[in-house]
């Protein structure tokens, strides 16, 4: 019994199409239907997830409510539906190829000689069909990283080949391409885009619908050309053409038909048209901005503005409810840490101060110095994370007067002897480190800051950090105006500093970045945001 219809999303020619944006919009067209959708992505690295990867490496590592740490591309997936994600919606080769060992381990293949066929690839569509099977969703909307032709995503390809022939109507492919413009010839190019379709054909797949990333219109002979030798209907030729936001995707794939051919591809005879209402509604806000404010991000690896991807998102969720246009800083942490004069010359005249999260020492001084100008010249502020822990020292070390405030990875940050400020968890994972990841409770103080924000008490968010606020020193840093507002009950953590003499100086132990759509911005952003802009 089929449970759900499966749409696949590859990739040719090039990586950075757009794959993930598009598997997104196709997502918000089909759930404004009234259809029940999720998405997932197939990655072909062989590492188990991308916890362990360099920033510089694979951008954010993004934590779903139940812990998981998954590609980036399940923020957008979030952003784009407001459905919520789960370990079930990200899957890796290295856990794909872990999980087949340990059954060979222990002997559930019966002595036969394991292989990528069927083995790997019976592992590969038992985890596409998880989602399915659950009976919560009539569209499961699987991306496959990479491009098609790539030795790392042959068995996922194969595995859809399977599913393909398996489901018959209620499975389908959107190959995503290249169609490049030269200039010098004054035409856009199909060949590459045959040439990835030869190469999907060559595996035993053909594409149901081809979407064509390009920076000119094509014309009625381009997508009739590529309707001929790609062997689709000319109706399932997609333009793709660059759009100045991600968030008019959606609606230029609605023009473009997409979700009307998906579903007349499966079989699907009768659904309500697209309610776009409120998304035109939030885009509209979004061109139209009656304020405007630039906020510093302070991190560690703002060469590349992925790694910060869910935070530069919240900002337009953020500033699109207040209509505000919100420019962001990007400040590398370690510029910082020069001199006071490199100190004034970035951080003077900014709206809004915000530390972001990171691991390891590198940087720290230069975001301890962020979190002391915004405190000492009532610049709005937002600490996330590793942002929260270096408010809290900052303000131990030149309120508290306490020099070696620090936690155990920031030692290299002081001269003088360690006062352990931020304890690491006593819960060891699997890597021989501490984290809390995922979902967990917060009690907010009624009449704070934290509280005005979320308009209520009792709140969850994602986390993913290995220290804690020090409970010793918690009455200290009270007596001298910085305040918890927000507390893990259960446990008695810190979740949640202020200081109440500021007008506005938040620092949050949780991600509330994680969880800000376009439906449900972030409340703690958008104040953070409102603060800045003096509304």
């Amino acid at each position: 019994m089929i449970n759900a219809k499966y749409i696949f999303v590859t990739g040719g020619v090039t990586s950075s199409l757009g794959k993930g944006i598009i598997s997104s919009s196709l997502a918000l067209l089909l759930k404004s239907r009234g259809f029940r959708v999720t998405n997932q992505k197939l990655d072909p690295y062989i590492n188990v997830d991308p916890g362990t990867l360099n920033p510089y490496e694979h951008g954010e590592c993004f934590v779903t409510q139940d812990g998981a740490e998954t590609d980036l591309d399940l923020g957008h997936y979030e952003r784009f539906t407001n459905v919520r994600t789960s370990q079930a919606n990200n899957v890796t080769t290295g856990r794909i190829y872990s999980s087949v060992i340990e059954k060979e381990r222990k002997g559930e293949y019966l002595g036969s000689t394991v292989q990528v066929i069927p083995h790997i690839t019976d592992e590969i569509k038992n985890r596409i069909k998880i989602l399915g099977n659950t009976g919560n969703y009539d569209f499961v909307i699987t991306e496959i990283g990479g491009v098609v032709g790539d030795i790392e995503s042959l068995p996922f390809v194969e595995a859809v080949r399977q599913l393909k022939r398996e489901f018959g109507r209620n499975a389908i492919v959107i190959h995503l391409t290249f169609v490049p413009y030269l200039a010098a010839a004054g035409e856009l190019k199909t060949k590459p885009t045959q040439n990835s379709v030869k190469n999907m054909l060559s595996i035993g797949v053909q594409p149901d619908i081809i979407v064509c990333r390009c920076e000119k219109h094509l014309t009625k002979s381009v997508r009739d050309k590529i309707s001929l030798f790609c062997n689709v209907d000319s109706a399932s030729v997609i333009e793709s053409i660059d759009a100045p936001t991600i968030y008019e995707v959606p609606l230029k794939m609605m023009d473009e038909g997409l979700d009307t051919q998906v579903l007349k591809l499966m079989d699907v005879n009768s659904a309500p048209e697209p309610d776009l209402s409120n998304w035109k509604k939030f885009l509209y806000q979004h061109n139209n901005p009656v304020n405007e404010i630039t906020v510093g991000l302070v991190g560690k690896y703002v060469e590349l503005h992925d790694a910060y991807k869910s935070i530069s998102e919240s900002f337009i969720h953020a500033g699109a409810v207040t209509q505000t246009k919100v420019n962001i800083k990007w400040i590398h942490s370690e510029s910082l840490e020069e001199n006071d004069d490199a100190v004034k010359e970035k951080l003077d005249g900014l709206d809004g101060i915000l530390v972001a999260p990171g691991f390891g020492s590198r940087g720290i001084l230069g975001k301890l110095k962020a979190c002391q100008f915004a405190r000492e010249n009532n610049i709005p502020f937002l600490g996330i994370c590793l942002g929260m822990q270096c408010a809290v020292i900052e303000f131990a070390r030149n309120v508290l007067g306490f020099k070696g405030a620090n936690s155990v990875e920031m030692q290299a940050s002081t001269p003088y002897p360690v006062i352990d400020i931020m304890e690491e968890q006593k819960k060891i994972t699997n890597m021989g480190h501490t984290m809390r990841l995922g979902n967990y409770p917060c009690h907010l103080t009624e009449g704070s800051k934290i509280f005005e924000a979320y308009g209520k008490a009792d709140i969850e968010e994602r986390h993913r950090h290995r220290y804690e606020f020090n409970n010793k020193y918690r009455q200290d840093f009270i007596s001298s105006g910085m305040i918890p507002t927000g507390i893990n009950l259960q446990n008695d953590l810190v979740e949640v500093v202020e200081i109440p003499s500021h007008p506005f100086y938040v620092g949050v132990q949780f991600h509330p970045e994680y969880a800000s759509t376009v439906e449900s911005p972030s409340p703690i952003f958008t104040a953070f945001v409102k603060a800045a802009a003096h509304l």
